[in-house]
């Protein structure tokens, strides 16, 4: 089962423990039951040293029973915090590109619901060896007090068993489906908050969205969950009934065929009907587990693997390398993966070359393959065929995590943090605030420590506010995807007449993606695109 051994794999020590302490509990409670039982049988008679067996038992059943919540929450705490960890890493280590064909609605749902439903069946688990442990405890009494009625009980069980798992799964089956749409129901979402003005503007459009997309999707979401849970109720109510079939054919049918012991008779009723908590306790826990199993399936399909040990601590520490003398794309192509042949996008085969200190504007109309030729070269997108040569030496998996860290850039659909993350300089204070006031952000911006008083700033500002970020980060090669086209016309020619030039004295390689064609005499060569292929390099 793939959350068992997710457990184990992640927090085995709270599994042993919490497992041991419940089973403690469920021997326990078993060990109470047969004691009733031979206490019943034996009223005239009760033996001196019962009493005290008793009382242990109880004992047993407080200590163990304490410890193993306490366990639970232990473990339910540390599946969330390494769930989440480890889960948030994987979409680290993923490609860039995996990434982007899944798109944020999907990756949310997982980050929230999915491990939501995971951590919640962890918590249960514990509970399920407790009932097991009571169940198996009172299955070897009833063994003990007659093997052949046992053998009859078991083939009863077994049953019902196979009737259970084959309505279990007709549940799980309208939980994929609700999974699936729950995707859809996210990116209703998106829509709501990312189109929330467009949605305001036009009335027709918002009814529209709200009457033919997000209210069926939520419609059939909640007729999905629906059709599960009825299944998982009716499925439970008969798991009940159908153990207490056992008491009705030992006391009304059995006796007509054969002739049994009064005290057995008794002792099979008794357990059984105190069997029946454990059961409906394992009842109720199986299908949280079962949701579980359906979200790990999830997180599994998005490519995410969980139980994968993380890399990031693994990898040794990446910086900037110092006087590099050559960047080479030798045949260099990429390949957007589409269902249709004929809607396939292929940059390429490109061959490039940069050197240290100086300006290349990446130029071409929409669609032409800028941004992924940007991505290439800063190693988030990998070639399908070709490679990169960096100082003579090729760039793969071994080393295109130092690879990266040579490049600062600001994409067009750019991030901007409010903390100024993983820089470490002398003076970063006094060198932040003389970079605000070049940026003329001074007047709106302040830095506390590592923190930026706001970013609630309009997009030409927090692409400065980008920018600040880019000269602290001081790498070898800055690339600016289409950063100057929120800027406004007097600080657009302070870009490209006064910061970049700036870098290049400084020896920095300055790639920029633009369509100002007034400033391209402003650097050295200029590289055309058009629908994925290079159509001129021109020299300035």
């Amino acid at each position: 089962m793939k959350l068992i051994h997710l457990l184990l794999k992640n927090s085995w020590r709270a599994v042993t423990l919490s497992t041991l302490t419940g089973i403690l509990g469920g021997g326990s409670t078993a060990g109470l039951v047969a004691a009733i039982n031979f206490t019943l049988q034996r009223l005239d008679q009760i033996p001196g040293w019962l009493p005290w067996v008793f009382l242990g038992l109880c004992l047993m059943l407080l200590v163990s029973g304490a410890y193993s919540q306490i366990y639970i929450a232990k473990l339910s705490q540390d599946i969330i915090y390494q769930l989440r960890l480890e889960l948030a890493q994987s979409v680290l280590d993923c490609p860039l590109q995996h990434l982007e064909q899944l798109g944020a609605p999907k990756l949310l749902a997982t980050l929230t619901d999915d491990i939501g439903q995971i951590a919640n069946a962890s918590a249960f688990t514990a509970q399920l060896s407790l009932n097991l442990a009571w169940l198996l405890g009172s299955l070897f009494y009833l063994c003990w007090l007659s093997p052949s009625l046992f053998m009859m009980f078991l083939i009863f069980m077994v049953v019902s068993i196979t009737i259970y798992q084959k309505l279990l799964d007709l549940a799980q089956a309208s939980l994929k489906s609700a999974f699936q749409v729950r995707d859809h129901l996210f990116e209703n979402f998106e829509t709501l908050t990312t189109g929330t003005k467009e949605l305001k503007l036009h009335q027709q459009r918002r009814r529209d969205f709200f009457q033919s997309d997000l209210e069926p999707t939520a419609s059939k979401l909640g007729h999905h969950w629906i059709q599960a849970l009825t299944i998982y109720s009716w499925t439970g109510s008969l798991g009940l009934v159908l153990f207490l079939i056992p008491i009705g054919f030992l006391m009304y049918v059995l006796p007509y065929w054969i002739t049994l012991d009064q005290r057995t008779l008794a002792g099979y009723a008794l357990t059984i009907l105190f069997m029946l908590s454990p059961i409906r306790a394992i009842l109720n826990i199986l299908p949280e587990i079962a949701k579980a199993n359906v979200a790990l399936a999830k997180v599994d399909s998005l490519g995410l693997a969980l139980a994968t040990p993380s890399t990031e601590n693994q990898l040794t520490k990446a910086t900037p390398k110092p006087g590099w003398t050559s960047l080479k794309f030798v045949d260099l192509e990429h390949t957007y993966p589409s269902d249709r042949e004929d809607h396939r996008f292929t940059l390429g085969p490109l061959n490039l070359k940069f050197t240290p200190g100086e300006i290349v504007f990446i130029v071409g109309g929409n669609g032409s393959g800028k941004s992924t030729l940007v991505k290439l070269i800063t190693g988030l997108y990998q070639p399908e065929a070709g490679h990169i040569e960096w100082d003579g030496e090729p760039v793969d998996d071994r080393n295109r995590e130092q690879y990266r860290q040579q490049f600062s850039a600001i994409f067009a659909d750019f991030y901007l943090f409010d903390r100024l993350l993983g820089i470490e300089t002398e003076a970063l204070k006094d060198q932040a605030q003389s970079y605000l006031t070049q940026l003329e952000l001074d007047h709106k911006v302040t830095i506390e420590g590592n923190t930026l008083s706001t970013l609630n700033l309009s997009q030409g500002q927090r692409k400065r506010l980008a920018l600040l970020t880019a000269y602290l980060e001081d790498r070898p090669i800055y690339v600016f995807d289409e950063w100057a086209s929120d800027q406004d016309p007097v600080f657009k020619k302070v870009f490209y007449t006064q910061l970049v030039p700036a870098l290049k004295q400084r020896g920095k390689t300055v790639l920029v993606v633009s369509h100002d064609d007034r400033y391209f005499e402003s650097c050295d060569r200029t590289i055309k695109l058009d629908y994925g292929q290079v159509v001129s390099v021109q020299e300035s």
